[in-house]
């Protein structure tokens, strides 16, 4: 930060320490300008010009060094100017006075700000750069975000302090006008009509301004489009893919009584059901069935041998995929009112929807559209990657025989599941990841745990390693990975490319609407799922930020009730508490942040640790492996994250999503019955052993002191010593299962 920051950061602290220190608010109330209304009044009739000079002067300081006294004085102007001198000189003096604070802003902040935060800011500085005007339009006509904290805040942005000007003057007008009308009658000091107009206009202004702006934006983008609108729709709502966010957005509106179609182009059901989370953890049941079968003498069977044939076992993954599929099935939602079409959508303008059936082309006119197209995996462009038929997470479950040798490329959480179960099926399996460690994401001995238990059952694990190509000599395929400069070549039948999923986006038209994608892929929506048009949503995988079933389902609650009920009311989606787990064995399963992220943002936390391998239930199931990790806020209870690695995590982590959603912390858990003997009871330990980290050296010699008294072993003067010396030692925690604050 330079000298000239530093000075403007001194100089504009020193007024507002001077504002509080020589107590400045009791001349910025209206009962101070009550009691001196006379004074005002008289001094106003005899100096016209130089009092409105002053007021002018001193609102524009006011309003230069961010103090909260505009609104009270913006009344002032009103009850001693009138409405028409006093919006003229409360409209400029705010507009000069809000500039100067947003030049002190960047002046002071800018640079230190965007060479720290810019990466995170990029959003917004791109959308300054788009429509920085239009933004700040938007917050000057919804007075609910301080003025002040609009100038300081844009400030740190590249907007032009010409624009800046300009639009302050021109969206503050409205406001300043009703409020200096509210002075006026203030100025009565009694109960009158245009009092109560007044303050009625101030709480219907910010509704009436909300309004408009959103009218604004929607003339504008439908614009193009005004003279292909319908005059009546088919439908309340299409929604384009029948995944889980599909599924969803459909039984939402069709609970509603809206007439929906839904259009899906493969199979009913999308990835989850198909590809993805149904067949995947099919196939890893009947993996560790066989894992349990190896592991007989820990369970005290000398000798326990088994059959099978990997036909057979992806017969029953199919099974199981049928014994599902009635759920999301087409008769099942043409019961519930759904009109379900086969066939591939595209969007041909905001309202109507284009689908290729295999009876011809068919167009759906819609009020409102719903993108849940989903996502496919990524393919990424290794050299020969073409020459070979590579498996991927949605061809895999086309086996028939199993993989002698399976390279699996990609160490993240769909990577590392199927790589498990190959290798408990059979094959011999050996995981390329370019990445240091696998399952990035997580903490590092989470990642360690995971690397070593599949060495243990003997993957072959290359962690930093990069796929440089794949060479294929007299019918034998090799895959040239490179690590530290070093190229090895390893050996294949299958090859499993599990590097991540990239969202659908082609296709449906989104090219011609001018939807824009994100640089992660995933179709731009705003707080809201809403895209460019605001009658077109997107949700699930096709929208981001998280690819996982159960936030697409979470999602399509809010793109089904925006999409059909945001003219009066809109929600944001909530993404404050978002879970998942990886199904490997031992599962890992997250909510919140983890340690590593915390470190990342500079966030403070207390960790505490459980180790299961002390819980009665794991260990009399033989699972005695993993740990509860719990990041707390410093001396308090309140959960920031928590990790579980072990048997079960996946369902043992519902405790802790429940607690974080509904602002429960430890000690909520420490007080709550778990039944014993169940892996849940980790959950209570773990809050134990975070109690237990709170207490002080001191306050367990007090408390020894105290009871040697009570025995008669001790004089009272002991405990009163104890007591005096418990707060010279607050902050040294005890604890022999918590790891110390962070």
């Amino acid at each position: 930060m330079t000298k000239k920051s530093l000075l403007i950061l001194l100089v504009v602290g020193a007024a507002i320490a001077a504002f509080f220190i020589f107590d400045l608010r009791q001349y910025f109330t209206i009962e101070f300008f009550v009691e001196k209304r006379g004074i005002f009044d008289a001094y106003y009739a005899k100096h016209p010009v130089a009092t409105a000079a002053i007021f002018f002067l001193l609102y524009v300081a006011v309003t230069a060094v961010s103090f909260p006294g505009a609104t009270i004085m913006t009344l002032f102007g009103g009850a001693l100017f009138g409405l028409l001198l006093g919006t003229v000189l409360v409209s400029f003096a705010s507009s000069i006075g809000a500039t100067l604070a947003f030049l002190a802003s960047r002046l002071a902040l800018r640079d230190w700000v965007q060479n720290k935060f810019g990466d995170r800011l990029a959003a917004v500085n791109a959308g300054v750069e788009r429509e920085g005007w239009f933004y700040l339009l938007t917050l000057r006509l919804l007075p609910i975000f301080p003025f002040f904290a609009v100038n300081l805040l844009m400030g740190l942005t590249n907007l032009r302090t010409w624009t800046f000007y300009w639009v302050s003057q021109a969206g503050m007008l409205a406001a300043t006008i009703l409020y200096v009308y509210a002075g006026t009658q203030l100025g009565q000091f009694e109960v009158s009509f245009g009092l109560l107009l007044a303050l009625s206009l101030l709480l219907i202004f910010p509704l009436a301004a909300r309004w408009a702006i959103a009218s604004y934006k929607a003339r504008k983008v439908f614009a193009k489009w005004s003279d292909q609108r319908p005059r009546a729709f088919d439908y309340n709502l299409v929604v384009i893919g029948a995944g889980s966010a599909g599924l969803v957005t459909s039984y939402i509106a069709a609970a509603t009584k809206a007439r929906v179609a839904l259009v899906e182009k493969h199979k009913m059901g999308g990835d989850c059901l198909n590809t993805g989370c149904v067949p995947s953890k099919a196939l890893l049941r009947s993996a560790k069935l066989l894992s349990h079968i190896a592991r007989a003498r820990e369970f005290g069977i000398v000798q326990a041998n088994v059959k099978f044939e990997f036909a057979d076992v992806m017969q029953r993954v199919r099974r199981i995929i049928e014994t599902i599929e009635p759920h999301d099935s087409v008769a099942r939602y043409s019961a519930l009112g759904v009109d379900c079409i086969q066939g591939t959508a595209k969007i041909t303008t905001p309202w109507t929807v284009e689908v290729q059936t295999t009876a011809g082309p068919r167009t759906l006119s819609t009020k409102s559209i719903v993108i849940a197209a989903g996502a496919r995996p990524f393919v990424p462009p290794i050299p020969g990657i073409e020459s070979i038929k590579y498996l991927t997470s949605d061809t895999v479950w086309d086996l028939s025989e199993l993989p002698k040798r399976l390279v699996v490329l990609g160490g993240g959480p769909i990577g590392c599941e199927l790589a498990q179960g190959f290798a408990r099926l059979g094959s011999s399996v050996t995981q390329v990841e370019m990445l240091p460690r696998l399952m990035v994401r997580e903490d590092p001995e989470v990642s360690q745990k995971i690397r070593d238990r599949f060495m243990a059952g003997g993957i072959d694990v290359r962690v930093g390693h990069k796929a440089v190509r794949i060479e294929t000599q007299s019918g034998v395929h090799r895959l040239i990975a490179e690590r530290d400069g070093r190229q090895t070549p390893i050996e294949f039948d299958h090859l499993l490319v599990a590097v991540g999923r990239v969202a659908n986006t082609s296709g449906y038209g989104l090219e011609d609407l001018g939807i824009n994608v994100t640089p992660q892929k995933t179709i731009e929506t705003d707080d809201y799922l809403q895209t460019l048009y605001p009658n077109i949503y997107a949700c699930g995988d096709v929208a981001g930020p998280y690819q996982f079933t159960h936030t697409a389902s979470h999602q399509a609650w809010y793109a089904a009730v925006n999409a059909l009920f945001g003219t009066f009311r809109s929600y944001r989606a909530d993404y404050r508490v978002i879970p998942w787990a990886t199904f490997t064995d031992p599962e890992v399963a997250r909510v919140g942040i983890n340690e590593q992220e915390a470190q990342e943002k500079k966030i403070a936390y207390t960790k505490t640790v459980y180790n299961i391998d002390d819980l009665d239930r794991a260990i009399t199931d033989s699972e005695a492996d993993g740990f509860v990790k719990v990041l707390t806020v410093p001396g308090s209870d309140k959960i920031l994250g928590v990790t579980i690695v072990g048997e079960h995590a996946g369902d043992l982590i519902a405790e802790y999503v429940l607690a974080m959603k509904h602002s429960l912390g430890l000690n909520k858990i420490l007080g709550t019955i778990h039944i014993y003997p169940t892996l849940v009871e980790a959950n209570k330990y773990a809050a134990g052993a975070w109690k237990r980290s709170t207490v002080t050296h001191g306050q367990w010699t007090a408390l020894a002191a105290f009871q040697a008294w009570r025995r008669g072993a001790g004089g009272f003067g002991a405990v009163l010593r104890a007591l005096i010396a418990v707060n010279s030692d607050k902050r040294k925690a005890y604890s022999d299962e918590s790891a110390p604050a962070h």
